[in-house]
């Protein structure tokens, strides 16, 4: 009679672990997080999961330049990007452009020097000026880097003249005379949010190491109103700030000015954008164009060109 008590014993003792094995499996399955729901597009912060992950120094840039309005101009008359630059993000207090006109402040991102160049004639009257001058671009080709420039409402790759509301003089790697070879290349019509050479390196994550995006005369607030430039970047900045580049902490991107209204050394808002964000930040440190060619050559790990070799560093004032 003993014999079927112990095994009643056993069964129940095989039982009782069972049930709390089980247990454990149904409390363990219950702790682990679910997969997290995408972050709607017109949300600029990437996911906790994502930003621990993306706190590291970027690998690309992306440069939008707008034009010729001062940083109190900017922040009243662009709601969204002043949104991005004082919530979310990090913007500078004290970024100048070197001088007036456009062209050589352009140059100066490009290059690290406006060359001597005053005015915004063509490459065919400046080119002799820049001669045979290595530009950020070339310099991130010939160390085995990407470049490209995306530039809005040009007829074709490297054009060198104006076009309806393509400016050449906005489109400094056309200037670089012992560079036109890699800019017939790489320097190419922008297309549009949904279609075209930016959207589609942006959805692939295949932006370039050193990436200029040139709008239009009109999307820029040369022609058009502030309003106007505000609206296109937000066409654009929710796609690129949802990229698999920005995500990852490989992109960084900036929103600038050439100039302000054309009175020189004038103040322009300046807006850094790279996950995890800063939220908000309003960096003190003086800067200038020169600063941010500087830091274009930095993320192919090259010294500054000309200029910008002895620029204070854009990514040490934005921690970056």
């Amino acid at each position: 009679m003993r014999t079927p008590s112990r095994l009643v014993m056993a069964a129940s003792v095989v039982v009782t672990a069972c049930l709390a094995i089980a247990t454990n499996d149904i409390d363990a399955t219950a702790a682990q997080p679910g997969p997290s729901a995408a972050p709607p597009p017109d949300v600029a912060h990437p996911r906790p999961d994502v930003a621990r992950k993306a706190a590291k120094a970027p690998t690309k840039t992306l440069v939008f330049v707008e034009e010729n309005h001062s940083l109190t101009e900017m922040l009243a008359g662009m709601p969204y990007l002043h949104r991005l630059a004082t919530r979310r993000y990090a913007y500078a207090r004290h970024y100048s452009a070197i001088t007036s006109p456009s062209l050589p402040n352009y140059l100066a991102i490009a290059g690290g020097s406006t060359f001597g160049i005053r005015d915004d004639g063509g490459p065919f009257a400046n080119g002799a000026k820049v001669g045979r001058a290595l530009s950020v671009f070339d310099q991130a080709i010939a160390r085995g880097y990407t470049a490209k420039t995306y530039a809005q409402s040009m007829p074709g790759r490297c054009s060198v003249r104006n076009s309806g509301k393509y400016a050449v003089k906005h489109n400094p790697w056309a200037y670089f005379t012992a560079g036109r070879h890699n800019c017939r290349k790489y320097d190419v019509p922008m297309g549009s949010p949904r279609r075209g050479a930016l959207a589609r390196d942006v959805r692939r994550g295949r932006l370039p190491n050193v990436g200029l995006a040139i709008p239009n005369l009109c999307n820029d607030a040369h022609d058009c109103p502030l309003a106007t430039a505000d609206h296109w970047l937000m066409g654009w900045l929710p796609s690129i700030l949802h990229s698999p580049d920005f995500r990852s902490g490989r992109l960084a991107v900036v929103v600038t000015a050439d100039e302000g209204n054309g009175t020189g050394r004038t103040s322009v808002l300046t807006v850094v954008l790279h996950s995890p964000g800063h939220r908000g930040r309003a960096v003190k440190t003086p800067l200038s164009h020169y600063s941010l060619s500087r830091f274009l050559s930095s993320t192919v790990n090259a010294p500054g060109l000309r200029h910008a070799r002895h620029a204070r560093g854009l990514g040490k004032a934005f921690k970056v």
